[in-house]
């Protein structure tokens, strides 16, 4: 399964996205609010129902101690969702502040979520919030980079709008850099639309030349409710954001794959034998029955 990191230029409904497909995920499923900025789940979504004592910034001190205290403490930190225990969150910061205490976390937090994602099974989903940038790079205080370099997927959330778009459009080119340079490539960059506005998915991969991976609907009753908890909207359960964003899960998993397929097929080092059979094979063209 997939790590899929979250991100924008602006508040643009990342946590809201990120809760949505962690919800909608027809697999086990984990939500990292990890936005330097602070959570916001905590005090919204579940109403205070946790308190600071559970959360992201207490594996700081963990990762100090070594990776056994750091995969212990990240498993005693995590909130289920639901009664089953199958949709999970590791709830974030509590206050803005205490970002700089993970600069040293996040690499190591980063490879416990893979393992989470590959050997556990889960649909993995980071909140890194905001994109911050210091002389062209990521800021290594204000945004959680590390996360960012590992994942599988990383999907800057745009809105159909034009302020939206052209905010991206500052971002979308220093980002595509970094992980070119830094992370897993560049082909790791993909767009979340929000369908608010009148750009369409079209549109919009022509505005930020990076491709529309997913999209979910402007659903303002739903997403209230992953704002501000309480009772869920009449018809929830059919409601068009969590339809769209299971959806959604299986597009990201589906490019995720691609991705993979493809990087196990370029590291493969092919013979001068083979690759000249394959050579003479495409020049000839396939058989015909």
């Amino acid at each position: 399964m997939p790590v899929t990191a979250l991100v924008s230029a602006k508040s643009c409904g990342v946590t809201t996205s990120a809760l949505a497909l962690t919800l909608a995920s027809k697999r086990p499923s984990l939500l990292a609010e990890c936005d330097p900025a602070g959570g916001t789940l905590r005090a919204g979504f579940l109403q205070g129902e946790i308190n600071a004592g559970l959360g992201l910034y207490h594996l700081a001190a963990a990762e100090r101690t070594g990776p056994e205290a750091l995969a212990n403490a990240f498993a005693s930190h995590l909130w289920s969702l639901d009664e089953a225990g199958h949709r999970k969150l590791l709830p974030g910061l509590t206050d803005p502040g205490q970002a700089g205490a993970l600069v040293r976390t996040w690499t190591a937090l980063g490879e416990v979520l893979h393992v989470m994602a590959e050997e556990a099974g889960h649909d993995v989903f980071v909140d890194a919030g905001r994109i911050a940038l210091e002389s062209g790079r990521l800021h290594t205080t204000l945004t959680p980079a590390p996360l960012l370099y590992q994942a599988d997927l990383v999907l800057l959330v745009v809105r159909g709008t034009e302020q939206s778009l052209t905010l991206a459009r500052h971002i979308i080119e220093p980002l595509r850099t970094e992980l070119t340079e830094r992370g897993s490539g560049m082909d790791a960059l993909g767009l979340l639309l929000i369908e608010e506005g009148e750009a369409r998915a079209h549109q919009v991969t022509d505005a930020l030349k990076t491709p529309v991976l997913a999209a979910l609907p402007f659903d303002p009753s739903t997403a209230g409710f992953y704002i501000n908890g309480g009772r869920p909207p009449r018809g929830y359960a059919r409601s068009a954001l969590l339809r769209h964003a299971r959806t959604a899960t299986e597009q990201m998993e589906a490019a995720a794959s691609r991705r993979r397929i493809q990087q196990q097929y370029l590291g493969r080092k092919s013979s001068v034998q083979i690759t000249g059979m394959l050579q003479r094979l495409a020049e000839r063209g396939g058989r015909r029955g």
